[in-house]
Order: C-alpha cells, then structure tokens, then sequence
C-alpha cells in the first residue's frame, strides 16, 4: 500500500458527508481488493443482507489487480471530497 492509498482511507473516514449506500459498498469493495485481493470464503446468506451485498460487491472485483484497486479507491475518494 502507498501512503496515498493510506491518506485516502484516512479521507474516506472523515468526508463532510455519508456517501449513498452503492457508493459505500465500492469503497468497501475497493479497499478489500486493494489490501486483501480477491475475495475469499463463502457468500453470507439467510437474513446476513449487509453482508451479502459486501460480500457480492468485492467478488465483482475478482481478477482485478490490487494495484489498480488502489488507484480506484484512491480517484473515488477524491471525487467525493469534491
């Protein structure tokens, strides 16, 4: 991980406003492939909702590098401080 990368998780904790839930689930997606690649384990499911949909989010991730990961989620939260 970069110190850019770094200071962009640090930004995406403190932006002036609550992204929209879609929005939230790529910078999830996007961090998890960046700092773990792709994703592992079994899909959660019965009434687990939330974390289905993170869970769906990262594996539409699977193949990319973690590189490139990082400058996706490095631009979005650029983009989102505005």
């Amino acid at each position: 991980m970069t110190e850019a990368f770094d200071q962009a998780a640090r930004d995406a904790q403190a932006l002036p406003a609550r992204p929209d839930n879609t929005t939230l689930l790529q910078l999830y997606a996007l961090y998890k492939q960046a700092t773990e690649g792709d994703v592992k384990g079994e899909r959660p499911g019965g009434f687990d909702f939330i974390g289905a949909a993170k869970f769906d989010a990262w594996a539409a991730l699977r193949g990319s590098s973690q590189d490139d990961a990082e400058r996706q989620y490095i631009a979005l939260v650029e983009r989102l401080k505005g």
